[in-house]
């Protein structure tokens, strides 16, 4: 349960008026630093859609520009219809966010957390009461309700921050790398809370690194150096790009104009995809990096030293 008009060509997602998020030619400069570069998708309502792309590639700017955390210096992003720049404030009433970095404060306890949330978010005492006891009860926190937060584990201060997310009973969920520093046992948790949303219909936005994670999505955006390279479900980016022969261009995400159906996938069935492939692949095919490669690019710290210390374009 849960506890509470433009011409250019979308890849692969539903009509403008379909859309629970919408972003076009969406781009966000550092000074001269490019951070992400005319991103234009569609998610449609009760999606489940993934970024995936090495670090440098701009996912989590893109995730706070549509999450009105950081404006837009080109294109237009929109949430239910609610432009993030002119309407931030009924975007923000219709979004959950959890942070890639802990955004719980550790002095207080669960309850405390929450009660804190919902008092912003302008839920009444009386509804208030049961809105948290639904979400530590759906969070399996219960019993933690009065610890303070400086004493749970890693995955327990997730899920707090992911029923927290929900009190206000929001539209649109967006995950910034929910699974990162958890443990195989803490991961699969939170997974089996995160799925249950899913099957609840709520559209979730996420960014990962993990690649069975994206494999469980809906669809996935391949992102590299701040550009939306290629959009489709996993079955879909492997059968394009996972056998490195020659296909269609990166950037054009696979798919002729007018070949997305309302689902987001290809009228068209993609042909079989080759023995092993898998994301992995794909992101090598469209990136040249992998996913395990850990050592900064170039461009990594130019952006990390244009923001000054702000957000991460992980």
């Amino acid at each position: 349960m849960s506890p509470t008009g433009s011409a250019t060509t979308v890849m692969g997602g539903p009509g403008d008026d379909q859309a629970a998020i919408l972003a076009d030619r969406l781009g966000r400069r550092y000074g001269d630093v490019t951070a992400v570069e005319s991103v234009s998708l569609a998610i449609r309502p009760g999606e489940f859609f993934a970024l995936l792309g090495p670090n440098g590639a701009g996912k989590t700017t893109t995730l706070h520009m549509l999450t009105t955390m950081v404006r837009p210096t080109s294109g237009t992003a929109s949430v239910f219809g609610f432009d993030v720049v002119r309407q931030p404030h009924e975007v923000r009433r219709l979004l959950g966010m959890v942070f890639q970095d802990p955004a719980l404060d550790d002095r207080l306890t669960a309850r405390e957390n929450l009660e804190i949330h919902a008092v912003l978010y302008g839920i009444g005492r009386k509804e208030r009461e049961q809105v948290i006891e639904r979400a530590l009860e759906w969070a399996a926190l219960t019993e933690a309700r009065d610890r303070r937060v400086r004493s749970f584990s890693g995955g327990m201060k997730r899920r707090l921050e992911l029923a927290r997310a929900l009190t206000h009973s929001p539209k649109v969920l967006f995950l910034d790398e929910p699974t990162i520093g958890l443990d195989p046992q803490g991961r699969r948790n939170l997974w089996e809370h995160i799925d249950a949303l899913r099957e609840g219909g709520m559209t979730v936005l996420m960014t990962t690194h993990n690649l069975p994670e994206a494999e469980a999505c809906d669809r996935v955006g391949i992102m590299d150096a701040g550009r939306l390279v290629a959009v489709g479900t996993p079955r879909e980016l492997v059968a394009r790009h996972g056998g490195g022969a020659d296909g269609d261009e990166a950037g054009d995400g696979g798919a002729e104009p007018g070949a997305v159906d309302r689902g987001g996938a290809d009228r068209r069935a993609p042909e079989p995809a080759p023995r092993g492939a898998d994301l992995e692949d794909v992101l090598i095919a469209l990136t040249g990096k992998q996913l395990r490669d850990e050592q900064a690019t170039a461009r990594d710290r130019l952006v990390s030293f244009a923001k000054r210390g702000g957000e991460h374009t992980r």
